[in-house]
């Protein structure tokens, strides 16, 4: 396998992109599929360099030292075409897809093919996915296009049903270890630590270690949280503003790429309710969904606490304050909002009220029996 692969902890995967590259051969559309910041963009770099690599041999490609290599490292390269979504809605719209259409109908400007990667494919809306049908049934020449979904159900069964399937899982929180080691992220007790908040996602390691404060906030967010338990609905709606506000921060920190080094350590940058409201449409609703993920996180721990699980609670400093938001929480209550925070995570991406959204889950987050 070359060496200039960068995707971790995913051997069956990186093993399917290997022999794309290996064949010059790759498919014409390809679904990476898996839970958010898994590394299913990597994956997608990755295929890109070794597809636009300029090495004679396929067995070296990606080599990520000749000029296509560095240009894919600093998305410059002409042949490769990204889309993310945009706009207060966070869709990829019909109108970036005609675009995008148009791009792969050219004939590649220096390399082999022309590459379209739609990262967090999963917002394509249903004009979009409609739209993209006929290039996925018939790619022009030359060209490859890499759909990334952390929910594969989001997309229209005939847009799935055109593309080869790879899928992505958690990785192992040794693994995402050593990468932060590699990186100059974190010395190895604090990697380790970082690890295993991120709950084998290295996108979410990589940002907590390139942000201190991220880490601080994230802590912070996860004790207001299990206080909550306890506390009755005017002080849980109370709360909404600076829940809202240290999210921001978290969705400041996963925008930031890491840089060789970590930052020097400092204090957690203030937050307050005028952060929030402040916030336009689009940050507001990016808050609410990186709210809704570290909910996500602290409700499974606290029912892992609940069911005796101290070994997997994944913030062990916080083993005390899950114990004790756990005693007497039903199990099936603990369920039921798990499921109602993946459908209110849906409902905030098809434009639902994202304040209204958090208010939901706000009143309807397991009580211990003193406030039920």
């Amino acid at each position: 396998m070359a060496a200039g692969f960068r995707t971790r902890g995913q051997p069956a995967a990186l093993a399917a992109i290997t022999r794309a590259v290996a064949s010059e051969r790759p498919p014409g559309a390809l679904l990476l599929a898996g839970p958010a910041r898994v590394g299913k963009t990597a994956l997608a770099l990755d295929l890109c360099a070794g597809l636009l690599c300029l090495a004679d041999d396929p067995a070296r490609r990606p080599c990520r030292a000749c000029a296509a290599c560095r240009k894919v490292d600093h998305d410059n390269h002409p042949d490769l075409h990204r889309l993310a979504p945009s706009g207060a809605g966070l869709q990829v719209s019909i109108g970036q897809v005609r675009s995008l259409i148009g791009e792969l109908a050219l004939l590649p400007m220096e390399g082999r093919f022309r590459i379209a990667v739609v990262e967090a494919a999963h917002r394509l809306n249903p004009d979009a996915q409609n739209a993209l049908l006929k290039t996925l049934e018939e790619p022009p020449a030359g060209a490859v296009i890499v759909l990334c979904a952390d929910d594969e159900a989001a997309l229209l069964d005939t847009v799935r049903s055109r593309c080869t399937r790879v899928r992505l899982g958690p990785v192992d929180p040794q693994v995402i270890a050593e990468l932060l080691v590699e990186r100059g992220l974190a010395d190895a007790p604090r990697a380790a630590r970082l690890a295993r908040a991120a709950g084998g996602r290295p996108g979410v390691a990589l940002a907590l270690a390139a942000a201190p404060e991220a880490l601080v906030v994230r802590g912070r967010l996860t004790r207001t949280l299990l206080d909550l338990t306890a506390a009755d609905r005017r002080e849980r709606l109370a709360a909404a503003p600076a829940l809202l506000a240290d999210a921001l921060v978290l969705t400041d920190a996963a925008r930031e790429t890491p840089d060789a080094g970590p930052p020097d350590a400092a204090e957690p940058a203030p937050t307050s309710d005028d952060a929030a409201r402040g916030a336009s449409p689009s940050e507001r609703r990016r808050a609410a969904l990186a709210l809704i993920a570290a909910w996500r996180d602290v409700a499974r721990d606290l029912a892992v606490a609940a069911a005796g699980g101290r070994g997997e609670v994944r913030e062990l400093e916080l083993l005390e304050e899950y114990e004790r938001a756990a005693a007497g929480i039903d199990s099936a209550a603990s369920a039921a909002f798990l499921s109602r925070l993946d459908g209110l995570s849906a409902a905030v991406e098809a434009y639902a009220n994202p304040d209204l959204a958090v208010d939901v889950l706000l009143l309807t987050w397991p009580r211990t029996p003193r406030t039920a």
